[in-house]
């Protein structure tokens, strides 16, 4: 059975382009290790990463981000026991977007890939779905900001 849950969470202080990119690298090369496969989604100052993979793996991973200073308010809104993934080729793939760096041609671009994305996805399992759902939610409702 591959388990699956999907989490959300704040950022607690924005990360320049590096610290970011060291972040993915470290964490591809350890869920390549450990047999674990998602899709992290990084919007206005927070997460939204739905994880796939061994229980014992996922929740250890998932241990660990919570207890990460990096982020805050974290919190699980979906898990389940799955046969197949919904990820099964995605190392981790990652989806930026930020109002300090993006304008709002950008923001408009990645808002219809993502939709795109989520569109044609078809997820194998609840807490897939319900990933798909909350980032067409999140981003189909910018902050009034934005």
């Amino acid at each position: 059975m591959i388990y699956t849950l999907t989490y959300e969470s704040e950022i607690v202080k924005p990360m320049s382009e590096h610290e970011m990119e060291n972040l993915l690298e470290q964490s591809r090369k350890n869920n390549k290790r450990d047999n674990i496969t998602g899709c992290l989604i990084y919007y206005m100052g927070g997460f939204i990463q739905v994880l796939e993979g061994d229980r014992a793996k996922v929740s250890a991973l998932y241990k660990k981000i919570k207890m990460d200073r990096r982020h805050k308010k974290v919190h699980m809104f979906s898990e389940d026991a799955n046969v197949e993934r919904s990820f099964p080729n995605w190392g981790m793939a990652y989806y930026p977007i930020d109002a300090n760096t993006t304008n709002k041609s950008e923001f408009e671009q990645f808002k219809r890939n993502l939709l795109l994305l989520a569109d044609l996805t078809e997820p194998k399992h609840l807490t897939a779905k319900l990933f798909w759902d909350r980032t067409k939610f999140l981003i189909t409702n910018p902050p009034k900001d934005f």
